[in-house]
């Protein structure tokens, strides 16, 4: 059985949100009623030990996977007992990842048109009820409209909504979808995240890995002659190395939102810092949000062969899971980033996407003890805001491999920013990217947003606490120095 401090680890790293994916992963193992009610990770664990899934870790590695939680296998990885070897491991559906693949691609604008037109099947209660992709591909699956060898009715709306989606889901069918079952692995796997066969991502087309040996921390296991100039680092040669693009809402036309004095200073640091790191920096101010998603969208249809990489910068109020144009309305972080997934541009694929929001995720103060040494909040002067919203309103690459989102603050917390010298985050950020930059050592990226998190984590702003919060897919390491 799994350790119960490992797993009390991961259910402080999962937010609500994902817990609910969790559950939509689980319904073909655990039965709809013993899901029903779950407030937390803990409850969920609880079920799979039930259900005998946590004999060991590999089914949780499926599932931490396949919502992008890279990080928290990690977490599996620091169990000091010797790893557990299985000769026959649950396995996720073709069925199941394919509808969160699905769910994953969904912008909010097709979501509602989802839900308009299927009122009639699943009745308008239902839909209002449903707030994510998952909640109605759960409905349809209680009404049995929706299974593992019947998708005609969903692929139908699909084809109304997004025809890209509608293509993934043919793509399951004309695979004949996968039969659950216990699958016996071959004698060189061990602890498999995945079936063999099986990608290690959502994409829908994956190399084959049967020949391939695949170690309990989910990465291959290649022979070192086979792949030769194979580099632990992403590759930054060409002049300019790519796009920084820095939207920075300033003045709010609504009469909910405060102007968010200060931000110039962050968008004046962000343009000279990624300039010095070679890139054409373009700074969007008070755009609305639609003006914010057309500038997201039109860039996805640049052509990115001569560049390395893309940076994209948002400076804005926010709450959880959005942020906001300056005419007050929401732009979900997923719209910011989904225009540049590897199926969408083909010539970012393999190259790291960064994504640096300076936003509240939500209404809490977080709060901590003061060390014994703290450092002075009146050190800069000036008044501390918070940006917030007002409350109540060639070679196959996964899909969302490469993508790094740096966070100001973890969800359902308040972002800090002095209204002469800029956000903590972001003059953090700064300062950190410039010392690796001009030191010997080749700090990489994730480095530098642990020294970013460190440091903050050290303020105290207006009496309460900070901490950014970087997700990412990265798979090398990326390093950026002056040019």
């Amino acid at each position: 059985m799994m350790d119960r401090l490992t797993l009390s680890h991961i259910d402080e790293g999962l937010d609500s949100s994902e817990v609910a994916e969790l559950c939509f992963l689980c319904r073909d193992v655990v039965t709809r009623r013993r899901l029903e009610n779950i407030k937390d990770a803990k409850d969920l664990f609880l079920r799979l030990e039930e259900k005998g899934l946590l004999q060991n870790d590999a089914f949780l590695r499926q599932l931490l996977y396949t919502i992008h939680r890279a990080d928290l296998l990690r977490v599996l990885e620091t169990d000091s007992r010797p790893p557990e070897e299985t000769d026959a491991s649950p396995v996720l559906s073709d069925y199941r990842k394919t509808l969160y693949s699905i769910y994953n691609g969904f912008t909010t604008e097709n979501f509602e048109k989802l839900k308009f037109l299927l009122t009639d099947e699943l009745g308008r209660r239902q839909m209002e009820l449903s707030k994510t992709p998952l909640d109605v591909f759960a409905e349809m699956e209680k009404s049995a409209l929706l299974s593992e060898t019947d998708v005609s009715l969903l692929h139908k709306a699909l084809q109304e909504c997004d025809q890209q989606l509608a293509i993934t889901l043919e793509e399951y069918t004309q695979g004949g979808g996968q039969q659950r079952q216990q699958f016996t692995l071959p004698p060189d796997v061990s602890m498999d995240i995945e079936r063999t066969h099986e990608p290690l991502s959502i994409t829908e087309t994956q190399p084959n890995y049967r020949r391939e040996s695949i170690n309990t921390d989910a990465q291959l296991e290649t022979n070192p002659t086979s792949l030769p100039d194979q580099s632990d680092y992403y590759t930054l040669t060409h002049n300019p190395r790519g796009l920084c693009v820095v939207f920075n809402n300033e003045i709010f036309t609504g009469t909910h939102l405060s102007n968010r004095k200060g931000t110039q200073k962050d968008a004046d640091d962000l343009k000279e810092l990624f300039t010095h790191f070679g890139f054409q920096v373009k700074i969007h101010d008070n755009c609305t949000a639609e003006q914010m998603k057309k500038k997201i969208n039109d860039l996805g249809r640049i052509n990115f062969t001569n560049h390395d990489t893309l940076v994209v910068c948002v400076l804005s109020h926010g709450e959880k899971g959005c942020v906001f144009g300056a005419d007050e309305e929401r732009v979900f972080l997923k719209e910011l980033m989904d225009p540049f997934t590897s199926r969408r541009v083909p010539t970012l694929a393999g190259k790291p996407k960064l994504f640096f929001i300076e936003a509240s995720q939500g209404e809490g103060f977080q709060k901590g003890y003061y060390p014994s040494s703290r450092e002075d909040e009146n050190q800069n002067k000036g008044a501390l805001q918070s940006d917030a919203s007002v409350p109540d309103e060639a070679v196959l690459v996964p899909e969302r491999a490469d993508f790094l989102i740096g966070m100001s603050t973890v969800e359902e917390f308040k972002s800090f920013r002095n209204t002469l010298t800029g956000s903590i985050y972001i003059q953090e950020l700064c300062k950190q990217l410039k010392k690796a930059a001009e030191r010997q050592e080749m700090d990489d990226i994730l480095t530098v947003l642990t020294h970013v998190n460190r440091e903050i984590s050290k303020g105290e702003f207006l009496s309460h606490k900070q901490i950014p919060e970087p997700k990412y897919t990265l798979t090398k390491k990326l390093v950026l120095k002056y040019i």
